[in-house]
């Protein structure tokens, strides 16, 4: 027998890491591997690897608490409304999806045991065995069928409606197997059904203040806008959860909330500024920082249907002058990755990372901006704090147009309203992007000619037909080689400038483990109290 590895990288090593935390079986892993190309005497070479990457065992017991930034009396426990980061933790901790993403961004089976689909369209979805709700309702197919076409119904309010729209057909064959039919292909379902609101709830549920999921911990309290308590759900269909409770609030000033982290009311402060971090790091060996560059990115955008953004070289020439190492030291503090002016961050699957961003050369910038005709005027480039850090890289952008004689007026105006008046409207302004999971929703949502938020009017027929081919295709080589491409249109054609993907802090205490980065956001894609333990 062979035991020579191939076609195996490390996304397949994290892969594994993650199958084996959520308690898959030996059967499943191996299963898992020869999918993958592994014979069965060579897998011990990497569940090898895979148990030193696990080395340290979980503890169980104790109390997690830990604190977001953000909350409202609008907090709710209802995934499809869900909105604000406090949202999700909660719905991560008190449901489970049908999928989810590990680290490496790969779509992963959750309460399903397989989604299989021949030509993208018609989709079956095996549900796993011995699952059970808080109330001891077991999971049927008539709980799934009913949580996703609940999306549809305008009264929901579902923050997903217009994704979930593509769903035009729901039949449970038997009470482990759902149909799902999409109104043209798609082969991105599996990575759809991971994200947040697509959490499965029990059939016919209206009152969903008791969070009646299938997930690690059950609703104790739930107070809106102030906190929510969960005690470990002692009939959980996967081993863990580690802690005995997790309490989750809210904290909204950055300071405030290290501070009670340093103080060890809390074992986790989410997403902490450069400042913040200065301080933690300054306490020693008792607390830690844990980064995620999730797709997070704030962008400079061109009308390309207006001035001066319509004369192709005035865009090479901003694109040249962009210093993206100096934004990412200097707006960003460190805390983000050089971009390739595209949306598909080093996060995602699909991130082609031979595709190099243009180098800072203001030679080169004031050679196409003469060409253009705009040297020696004024132009005008809005920011805004509503861009986060746009201000700052705004300024750093004028002060290199400077050196060339390039007037650019950076023109500051409030936060409030800027989405309204500003953003998708003035001939140069900032964005703010947040990540999604897939580049078909990326690109629907920002570049195909009739995206909703086509920030610098791209317009390519080519790019549109290519969207297309790509989200109907079951060729996960043939989808990489057209979002490559794909993605070296927007970097080479579009209006935009994405100088960097920002990074996500969350500090912990020191005996806080198990913490992992998650393409779906900072927290660990926010189901980190399932995961993590507390040393003693």
């Amino acid at each position: 027998m062979n035991d020579k590895i191939t076609n195996w990288t490390r996304s397949d090593d994290a892969m594994v890491e993650t199958a084996i935390r959520r308690g898959a079986t030996r059967r499943e892993l191996l299963h898992m591997m020869l999918a993958g190309g592994v014979a069965i005497s060579a897998g011990g070479l990497v569940l090898g690897r895979a148990g030193k990457a696990l080395a340290a065992t979980p503890v169980s017991g104790g109390s997690l608490k830990a604190a977001g930034w953000s909350s409202s009396t609008a907090d709710t426990l209802d995934p499809a409304k869900a909105s604000l980061s406090t949202d999700y933790v909660r719905c991560c901790s008190f449901y489970n999806r049908l999928t989810f993403l590990d680290k490496s961004g790969t779509p992963q089976m959750e309460l399903a045991d397989a989604i299989e689909s021949k030509d993208a369209k018609t989709w079956t979805v095996k549900l796993k065995s011995g699952v059970t709700f808080h109330d001891g309702k077991p999971l049927t197919a008539d709980d799934v069928v009913f949580s996703l076409k609940r999306h549809l119904d305008p009264a929901v309010g579902s923050k997903v409606a217009k994704i979930a729209a593509q769903m035009t057909g729901f039949k449970a064959v038997d009470k482990q197997t759902v149909e799902i039919t999409l109104a043209s292909p798609n082969a991105d379902l599996p990575t759809i059904l991971s994200m947040h609101h697509f959490m499965i709830v029990s059939d016919g549920t209206t009152d969903f203040t008791k969070a009646n999921g299938t997930g690690a911990f059950v609703k104790e309290v739930f107070e809106p806008g102030v906190r929510s308590v969960g005690i470990k759900n002692k009939n959980y269909w996967k081993s863990g959860p580690n802690v005995d409770s997790f309490e989750y609030f809210a904290i909204s000033d950055d300071n405030a909330r290290v501070n009670a982290l340093l103080a060890g009311d809390i074992h986790l402060a989410a997403t902490i500024n450069p400042r913040s971090m200065r301080l933690v790091e300054a306490q020693g060996d008792g607390f830690t920082l844990s980064k995620t560059t999730s797709g997070n990115y704030t962008n400079l955008n061109m009308r390309l249907d207006m001035e001066p953004g319509n004369k192709r070289d005035f865009i090479e020439g901003m694109k040249y002058l962009v210093n993206r190492e100096q934004i990412v030291k200097s707006a960003l503090r460190g805390l983000g990755e050089v971009g390739n002016d595209q949306p598909v961050s080093p996060a995602n699957f699909y991130h082609d990372a031979e595709l190099k961003a243009r180098a800072f050369d203001p030679e080169k910038a004031k050679f196409h901006f003469d060409k253009a005709g705009v040297l020696g005027q004024s132009i005008p480039i809005i920011a805004s704090d509503a861009a986060s850090s746009s201000i700052d890289m705004a300024m750093i952008i004028q002060a290199a147009g400077a050196e060339i004689g390039m007037k650019l007026d950076v023109q500051r105006v409030p936060s409030d309203g800027y989405w309204d008046n500003y953003w998708l409207k003035a001939p140069i302004h900032f964005g703010n992007i947040n990540p999604r999971p897939t580049p078909d929703i990326l690109f629907s949502l920002l570049y195909t000619s009739d995206a909703p938020w086509n920030e610098s009017h791209y317009k390519s027929e080519k790019f549109d037909k290519m969207l297309i081919e790509a989200r109907g295709s079951l060729d996960q080589d043939k989808r990489k080689t057209i979002y490559n491409e794909m993605q070296g249109m927007v970097a080479q054609e579009a209006g935009t400038i994405i100088p960097a993907y920002i990074s996500n802090v969350d500090a912990t205490t020191a005996k806080l483990k198990g913490l992992e980065a998650n393409p779906l956001g900072g927290q660990m894609g926010y189901a980190f109290a399932e995961y993590v333990w507390l040393e003693a």
